[in-house]
This record gives structure tokens, sequence and C-alpha cells, in this order.
């Protein structure tokens, strides 16, 4: 078992000082990947809470079928995707938009970086983030989207693509 599936299966039995170092070692990486997914700070904030929240509660229900960080991720995603069908329901209802992020507080040495990202679609952005932000192979990142692996390799072959075009 890996060290983080250890930490894992410390928390699933309430041990908190193993959920602390779970929480060091994932909230930054969940916040980077609900911003990509989000474009909003605090909303991102939110999906980090949340998940690790979740992940708090939901430790004993890990059944070690992936890693840890992939199990982790998937909760996040799935969390940023819920709050995205609300945040489109309240628009058709009249509700208030939720205000996005403004381009420009970026770090500026990531700017132009952060900028082809933007160009690219959701879910291009998405496996860009996970395969080189995080590291995750081709089928991790399957199974986290939900995926075959080859629309994996088919949507970096394009996003790379698209950010080779733009970064031109």
């Amino acid at each position: 078992m890996s060290q983080i599936g250890e930490l894992l299966s410390k928390v699933a039995n309430r041990d908190s000082n193993a959920f602390q170092q779970l929480y060091d070692l994932f909230a930054d990486r969940v916040y980077r990947y609900a911003f990509t997914i989000l474009h909003d700070k605090h909303l991102a904030e939110e999906i980090a809470q949340e998940t690790m929240v979740a992940v708090w509660n939901g430790a004993s229900r890990f059944a070690g079928r992936s890693k840890a960080s992939t199990w982790i991720f998937g909760i996040a995603r799935n969390q940023a995707l819920t709050l995205l069908r609300k945040e489109k329901r309240a628009e058709t209802t009249g509700t208030p938009e939720l205000v996005q992020a403004d381009p420009s507080k970026h770090i500026i040495q990531h700017e132009r970086v952060m900028t082809a990202l933007s160009e690219l679609s959701a879910d291009h952005r998405e496996v860009v983030y996970l395969t080189f932000y995080e590291g995750l192979s081709y089928g991790e990142i399957s199974g986290i989207l939900g995926i075959p692996s080859g629309t994996v390799k088919s949507r970096m072959f394009h996003a790379k693509r698209k950010l080779a075009e733009v970064l031109a």
C-alpha cells in the first residue's frame, strides 16, 4: 500500500494526524485542479474544502481499486461539476451569476501559460492539468473522468496542438 493509501486507511479510523498529513499533501493540489474547472478562486477554495471533508467522511469507503490520489481527484471533479450544474441552473432561473476570476490577477510568470490554457476547451484543459500538474497517467485520468484512455490520448493530442498554436 502506498503512503497515501496508508494515510487514507488511518483517516478511515478517524486519525486526525493522518488527516492533517493528507490535507497538507492534497488541499493545494485539489484547489488548483478545481480552479482549472471553475476559473474562480473562491469557488475553487470551496471545492477544495468540500473535497477534503468528503475524504474525511468517506475514507472508509475507499475500496483501493485505484490509487488514493485518483480517488481524491475524482471526488474533487464530482464536487466541481456539481457546482457548475447548480450555476447553470441558477442562470436559467434568474439567480445572479457567479463572478468569474480576473485572469490578470494571476502570478505574472504564469500569465502566458494560463492564457494559453484558457484557450483550450474544458475537456482538453482538464486532461492537460491532470497530466502535467498532477503527474497522473492516462489510465488514471481515464478512471477519474470515466472515459476510455484512447479518448484521453486524443484530447491530449489536440490540446498540445492548440497550445503550440497559441504559444507560437
